[in-house]
């Protein structure tokens, strides 16, 4: 069973340039929620206590001034500087001491998921004792993302990354689980053309000895890759729309922590203080 998640909160977060020169682009709103807050509430709903995140130099004061007392939430958390950007598996071989050969989850701070099957169809891949799952998301804009391909038995073929043509619609999202032997296998991984360590490498690692597992994210779901300011705009207009026709809120940690019994009403309590006179902690209230 997984017990541990990596966050990614690195990166230059270019495509949001003068915004994310001074701040990762993690810690952006998406609505009335810091960006994080997503990935980290869908491994909250899979039951996910302790975490790793990877953020830049000098932004460790405002992740933890954006998350909070983690106490009131209920988790574990611990911060691992990036430098440089060098590939998202570097995130194995610069947290193996946190990991400690363990599996482990990864998630991307810039993806988010919503699917009211979705939390109990990971959590359920989260059993895994050896081998790597990756989830597939159905998209048009395969040239984008990593693909997988399927043969006529529906096995996995080949996996290609931002293929210029393909007959595949099944893009590789920001979410992996990886057995107690990634670090070992990161280690065989040569810098690609971009001088970073890419994670289709290292997927294919696992598909050349026979262990990875798809498992795909059908109707009914949602994924976004917030790359953009188009995309944080996009993601922001879904999540109003949900919470305003359903009234119950996306990704509020608080919620998930206190449904999880991981917290008491005095924790709510503190974290109403914590977000003071807003809309969020008026929500909040309701669950007390």
């Amino acid at each position: 069973m997984i017990r541990k998640a990596i966050i990614l909160c690195g990166g230059t977060g270019s495509r949001m340039f003068p915004l994310t020169h001074s701040v990762n682009k993690q810690l952006l709103p998406i609505l009335d929620k810091p960006m994080f807050y997503y990935p980290l509430s869908l491994m909250m709903l899979c039951g996910i206590k302790d975490y790793i995140f990877i953020i830049n130099k000098d932004q460790e004061d405002n992740f933890q001034k954006a998350l909070g007392n983690e106490n009131d939430l209920g988790i574990k958390v611990k911060f691992v500087i990036q430098e440089k950007p060098r590939g998202l598996p570097e995130a194995f071989t610069i947290t193996k001491k946190l990991i400690k050969n363990q599996s482990v989850a990864m998630i991307l701070g810039d993806n988010f998921f919503f699917g009211s099957m979705l939390s109990p169809l990971i959590k359920k891949s989260f059993k895994l004792k050896n081998g790597c799952n990756i989830y597939l998301y159905p998209s048009n804009k395969t040239s984008s993302y990593g693909v997988v391909e399927f043969n006529k038995k529906n096995k996995i073929k080949k996996i290609v990354e931002k293929p210029k043509k393909t007959n595949s619609n099944s893009i590789i999202t920001g979410l992996y689980v990886f057995d107690k032997n990634v670090v070992e296998l990161t280690n065989q991984l040569k810098p690609s053309k971009r001088k970073e360590l890419e994670i289709v490498d290292l997927i294919n690692l696992y598909k050349s000895k026979s262990k990875l597992k798809t498992i795909k994210l059908g109707r009914g779901s949602a994924w976004m890759d917030v790359g953009n300011f188009d995309d944080l705009q996009s993601a922001s207009n879904f999540i109003q729309n949900v919470e305003q026709r359903q009234n119950y809120k996306i990704g509020c940690i608080e919620e998930i922590a206190f449904n999880n019994n991981w917290i008491k009403k005095k924790n709510i309590v503190n974290r109403i203080k914590f977000c003071g006179n807003t809309n969020y902690s008026k929500y909040l209230r309701k669950l007390i």
